[in-house]
């Protein structure tokens, strides 16, 4: 029997379709790419709309170098996707949910807020990138503020890491006692369910994570795996959220999901030569 008449005698149910808006990552570990690569895996059809460019510059330690896409470009990106899949495309597989990663300056923010308030999306997963390693301070500064001001009332699900749980919620936070504060204080900023990220950065041996929706709070902890942060591991879990809930699954089942897939895709890290690992996101496999 060929591959083809299988095909045709049991067709597989449509995928959920789901989309990042980010930036793209040379190297790979990171960014849509990494998203791209989750949704797959997971088993959702997944859509990436770029906001910038971003490649490491290995002669300068490896800082960002920072490209954003023009704004009309963006716009086209997003009109073309969700007049395609959106909620009002009345197409059989509906875009409901969608990953917000790094949009790097106040104008894509401000082209994409407006975006999501037009479209309804039943999930936004905003993954709260506030730092561009390499960006003017003031140029990051004023990204910042626009994303708390336009990007994060919109969100239904925030997964800031350590840095950004702390900005966001105004909190130091030194251990798991002061990460479940801020994730209550996220809730309260933004009513968003929260998955606040303490990973290797917290003492212990355990990366340690708090889910916080209002309701339920609870700690997701799994034994490190090394002492040093692994490039795509907070693109992969924000993506993971995403892909879960599009097929269903509700929030903290979609956090408990994700944390064991980043788990696992940390563990059969790749290497290169930057000085950094990225995560594999066919390790759970």
């Amino acid at each position: 029997m060929t591959f083809a008449s299988t095909a045709a005698q049991s067709p597989a149910a449509s995928p959920a379709v789901v989309l990042t808006i980010a930036g793209s990552e040379a190297t790979g570990g990171a960014g849509a790419q990494a998203d791209l690569k989750t949704f797959q895996e997971l088993g959702v059809f997944g859509i990436a709309n770029l906001t910038c460019i971003v490649s490491f510059d290995p002669n300068h330690s490896w800082n960002h170098r920072f490209m954003p896409v023009d704004q009309q470009v963006i716009a086209h990106q997003l009109e073309a996707t969700t007049a395609a899949y959106g909620p009002a495309s009345g197409a059989p597989s509906v875009l409901d949910t969608v990953k917000i990663g790094m949009l790097g300056s106040p104008d894509t923010i401000a082209t994409v807020a407006g975006s999501l308030a037009a479209n309804g999306f039943r999930n936004v997963v905003l993954d709260p990138v506030l730092i561009c390693k390499g960006q003017e301070p003031g140029h990051a500064l004023d990204t910042d503020q626009a994303l708390k001001a336009q990007i994060l009332p919109l969100a239904t699900f925030v997964t800031p890491n350590h840095f950004e749980a702390e900005s966001l919620s105004g909190l130091a936070i030194t251990d798991v006692e002061s990460l479940k504060a801020a994730a209550i204080r996220i809730h309260e900023l933004s009513g968003a369910t929260v998955l606040a990220k303490g990973g290797v950065r917290l003492a212990g041996p355990d990366a340690v994570d708090v889910y916080y929706d209002g309701e339920t709070l609870e700690v997701l902890s799994a034994p490190k795996v090394g002492e040093v942060a692994v490039s795509g591991a907070g693109c992969s879990l924000a993506a993971a959220v995403t892909a879960e809930l599009a097929k269903g699954a509700t929030p903290l089942e979609a956090a408990r999901t994700a944390k064991g897939f980043v788990t696992a895709g940390i563990r059969n890290r790749v290497s290169s030569g930057a000085p950094f690992d990225a995560l594999w996101q066919g390790g759970p496999r």
